[in-house]
This record gives structure tokens, C-alpha cells and sequence, in this order.
């Protein structure tokens, strides 16, 4: 899930997955294509 923040300049990243280790995973994976877009 990505919102931006209505208060500062950022996009804030939700993960959820069966492990926290697989949520951060997804989550590293989405900001990496996110700066490649950018």
C-alpha cells in the first residue's frame, strides 16, 4: 500500500505478509523500483 503524507513530503509504504521478514523484503523492492522511476 503507498500513500503520500498530507503533513510532509514523503510517500509512506505499507507491507503485510505472512513474516515480517518477507513484508520488509516487499517493501525494500518497492522503494528500489520506486527511485528507478524517479
Amino acid at each position: 500500500h503507498l500513500r503520500k503524507s498530507n503533513t510532509e513530503p514523503i510517500i509512506r509504504i505499507y507491507a503485510e505478509s505472512e513474516g515480517e521478514e518477507k513484508a520488509i523484503a516487499f517493501a525494500q523492492n518497492m522503494i528500489k523500483e520506486i527511485k528507478e522511476l524517479i
